[in-house]
């Protein structure tokens, strides 16, 4: 617990960094010191480079994109420029850090078009046996540029923690028993897989605000800044990923709770 407490922390520790840099950051942009102002705001950028890489990585493996027409650096330089001329949007320093994930999705929505949502895969998920859930994770473990996704993922040291993974998918003191046993039987990088297998059929508002409340840390109201939603909204969709990936799980391994 204490590792996941530990993540955790570092997350909203890190969403803390980059609300120092807000007052610095106006007043390189204030004197016209350019060379200061892009050397500390790199600085910033580490997990929204992520994030948008995460994005490509997926719309690849879905064939949204054709392989290497659109770079992660690209959008991150156009961010820059995005950043240095309307930095003024950003009311207060506690909010930098949510507006540039903001910026980065509006830069991806440009160049990106949101799936229709899969209900043919959402209405039959209970029906999926276990050698068809085996297909679909082989599928993106090894297809496009499944491999990839996945293990860029497991460089972050909290992927490989599995107390931490299985807590984004059940809530606290939910289905207790179903917790202990996938944490206890399964490694960590075969729970990052199934979790990806899920996410990967359902739409990109899904995977989107699942990974900006679970690895980002954001809360509900950041993320409906971030994507121009409700908190409401938010909060479904959330719910939504969660529910499919908590069926998921216990009707694929089913036979580790007898």
């Amino acid at each position: 617990m204490e590792k996941v407490v530990n993540n955790y922390g570092r997350e909203r520790e890190f969403h803390v960094f980059v609300a120092s840099t807000f007052t610095d950051l106006t007043r390189y942009r204030k004197s016209g010191d350019t060379m200061a102002f892009n050397k500390l705001l790199l600085k910033a950028m580490p997990e929204v480079e992520r994030y948008v890489q995460k994005r490509l990585n997926r719309a690849l493996a879905n064939n949204q994109i054709d392989r290497g027409k659109y770079m992660a650096e690209d959008f991150i330089d156009q961010l820059f420029i995005e950043v240095y001329d309307h930095l003024d949007e950003v009311g207060s320093a506690y909010e930098l850090h949510p507006w540039l994930f903001k910026k980065a999705d509006e830069l991806l929505e440009d160049t990106l078009i949101e799936e229709e949502f899969d209900a043919l895969f959402f209405d039959n998920i209970d029906d999926y046996s276990k050698p068809e859930w085996d297909a679909m994770e082989e599928k993106f473990s090894t297809d496009g540029d499944g491999d990839l996704v996945v293990m860029e993922e497991l460089d972050d040291i909290s992927y490989h923690q599995k107390e931490h993974l299985v807590k984004n998918v059940f809530l606290e003191d939910e289905r207790e028993e179903m917790m202990a046993k996938l944490d206890k039987d399964l490694e960590a990088i075969n729970i990052r897989k199934h979790i990806d297998t899920v996410l990967y059929q359902l739409p990109s508002s899904m995977q989107a605000v699942f990974e900006l409340f679970t690895e980002h840390q954001f809360d509900l109201r950041e993320i409906a800044a971030i994507r121009n939603r409700t908190v409401q909204e938010v909060e479904k969709l959330l719910e939504a990923a969660r529910e499919s990936l908590r069926i998921s799980f216990l009707k694929r391994y089913e036979y580790r709770t007898s």
